[in-house]
């Protein structure tokens, strides 16, 4: 159980999953591949490879790219075609190292996607 109103901490658990911090830093360019790129165990978390993507990060986790020199290429010019859509305070994004910390952990203004949480609330409590 956690303290607040329902809705925002819904949306901010599903911010701080770690398929979700991968897609907002940048590294993926959907949230699939963001995802596949969890589960196929190219992301570490503090050094420790995670290939869960419903993964809780905390504040000042260090999330990071692990891939094939090769593939380094790829990921790095996935990151230059979004940078410009990147733009998330919470997020500390490092482009030479592929990694991203989390500076703060994300709040309701975070999520910029419309949607009335409210209502899911209202429909899961029946």
């Amino acid at each position: 159980q956690t303290k607040g109103v329902t809705g925002s901490e819904l949306l901010k658990l599903l911010e701080k999953r770690l398929d979700n911090v991968v897609y907002r830093s940048g590294l993926a360019t959907t949230r699939a591949h963001a995802r596949q790129m969890v589960s196929h165990g190219a992301i570490t978390v503090d050094g420790r490879k995670v290939n869960i993507p419903s993964y809780q990060v905390s504040l000042n986790q260090v999330i990071k790219c692990k891939v094939k020199p090769e593939r380094a290429k790829v990921i790095q010019e996935t990151y230059e075609k979004v940078k410009n859509t990147v733009a998330h305070d919470w997020l500390e994004v490092d482009a030479k190292q592929l990694s991203s910390t989390i500076k703060r952990l994300p709040e309701r203004e975070d999520v910029n996607f419309p949607v009335e949480e409210q209502l899911i609330v209202e429909l899961y409590s029946k």
